[in-house]
């Protein structure tokens, strides 16, 4: 057995069982190019899951090296605390420049530890020390980098978490506008019923696209509510872009479909172009809770802030977002299929190239024993958009169906199978998550869609329907 042949036997006695990537995703990566991870034993994958996100430009992009490379033949120093350089400040200038007007023409920027939890408890903490409150209003389903769920995190007592929006989950039962319009109705009345019972918060976190939560769009109206009901009150209004910034979602930044623009982003994974680095974006009247404070956390990594200055300016440049808007259209449309072919796929949901598939149980459901196409067909999604796919406009789908984690997982293990690597999150982690590099192809879009559906196809025949916990 040579060494790189023995990792994955070593991995499990060396490191913590802290990890959930290499147990479904037993790959061992040695070369990669954009979308395309070559592992040790010579197979080749279509990397749909880009390090989780943090790879907007796919794996060792030219512009990113080039960068990289740059600050390593300078001899600049590597790590520097916060320091300022010239690197630093180039980073800075092109992260403003992408930034909502609103926001651009009053932004601080802070840089924290690395981690996307760093972030957010940066954040936390600013809005906190500027109010004077220790209580947050968050949103169910929202993962915020792993703090909102953490022992010890900066969430910690106080925090309240308010429905989501969403039309396949309805918190409400009755999704759409009508859902969306509740969820806002729920969040007045605990900020303006003096006998709910919740003290006046420090301020709201919210993703515009929830990514762990189940790859869910919030509706742009009802992000416009929230906005307009916490500058009503005077809440900062913080603005989570860790999975949905760098044009993810077919804008730069997610929260600028809707035209909001907030208070405090939460900056992470793909705004380091592949490196870890994180940062807090926010108003400058924020500023002076924070005069003089020493910001917790190494945060002075040049080669980072050069690899995301670069993709940055590369985004932009080169109209990414504008592509993965077409793009994801595109790819939902065709993915919709599924739908109408597998019983077993209760919703298809997304923006951008940020797109998310729902497996559910499916075994008594209407047209067959939902392992075998609808209509006996091979599940092979064909061009056409279908209008009454789950959750879409004109669906006569009746209540949602239990998730299928079992089933998710086994649609994961059968994408490996057929070289693709896709991630898993949402409900009991019942929903297959498609992240592919912005610079994705026509031509590999395809084949991750095909593959995809066989996959499902795969799965749904060989797996046993067992209802989640």
């Amino acid at each position: 057995m040579t060494v790189i042949e023995g990792i994955p036997r070593r991995q499990p006695v060396r490191e913590s069982a802290a990890r959930t990537y290499a147990r479904s995703l037993p790959v061992v990566p040695v070369r990669a190019r954009g979308l395309t991870i070559e592992g040790a034993d010579g197979r080749r994958y279509l990397d749909c899951l880009s390090g989780a996100g943090t790879l907007p430009l796919g794996h060792n992009h030219p512009v990113v090296l080039e960068a990289v490379r740059k600050v390593l033949d300078s001899g600049a120093p590597l790590h520097v605390l916060g320091v300022a350089t010239p690197v630093e400040d180039a980073f800075v200038a092109e992260l403003i420049r992408t930034l909502p007007p609103g926001l651009a023409r009053h932004a601080r920027v802070e840089f924290c530890g690395p981690a996307a939890r760093d972030a957010v408890d940066a954040a936390l903490r600013l809005v906190r020390e500027a109010g004077g409150r220790p209580g947050i209003l968050a949103f169910a389903g929202g993962h915020h980098g792993g703090a909102a769920d953490s022992a010890g995190s900066a969430f910690g007592a106080g925090t309240v978490r308010l429905p989501y929006p969403q039309d396949y989950r309805c918190p409400f039962g009755v999704g759409g506008s009508e859902g969306a319009e509740l969820a806002a109705r729920w969040t007045e009345s605990l900020l303006d019923d003096p006998l709910s019972g919740l003290p006046r918060p420090a301020g709201m976190i919210v993703e515009a696209v929830q990514g762990e939560g189940g790859v869910l769009p919030a509706p742009d109206a009802w992000l416009r509510r929230m906005r307009r009901i916490t500058a009503e009150r005077s809440l900062p209004l913080i603005a989570d872009e860790i999975h949905t910034g760098v044009g993810r979602t077919g804008a730069f930044w997610a929260v600028q479909h809707s035209g909001v623009t907030p208070d405090v982003m939460v900056l992470s994974d793909a705004i380091g172009g592949s490196l870890p680095l994180s940062a807090v974006v926010f108003r400058d009247d924020l500023a002076t809770a924070r005069s003089g404070e020493r910001a917790p956390g190494p945060r002075g990594n040049q080669l980072a802030m050069a690899a995301g200055a670069a993709t940055l300016a590369y985004v932009r440049e080169n109209r990414l977002p504008e592509r993965a808007a077409d793009l994801g259209a595109r790819m939902l449309s065709r993915l919709r299929a599924l739908a109408d072919a597998f019983p077993c796929v209760g919703e298809v949901r997304g923006r951008g190239l940020m797109i998310g598939v729902e497996l559910v149980r499916c075994e008594d459901a209407g047209g067959g024993d939902g392992r075998t196409p609808a209509g006996g067909g091979t599940g092979s999604l064909g061009d056409a958009a279908s209008g009454d796919a789950a959750g879409a406009p004109g669906s006569t789908r009746s209540a949602p169906r239990p998730a299928a984690p079992e089933l998710a997982a086994a649609v994961q293990r059968e994408c490996l199978r057929r070289g693709l690597i896709v991630g898993l999150g949402g409900r009991h982690a019942s929903v297959v998550r498609l992240l592919p590099a912005l610079t994705i192809t026509d031509e590999q879009a395809s084949a991750v869609l095909d593959r995809l559906a066989d996959a499902v196809q795969a799965a749904a025949l060989r797996t046993p329907f067992e209802e989640a916990p």
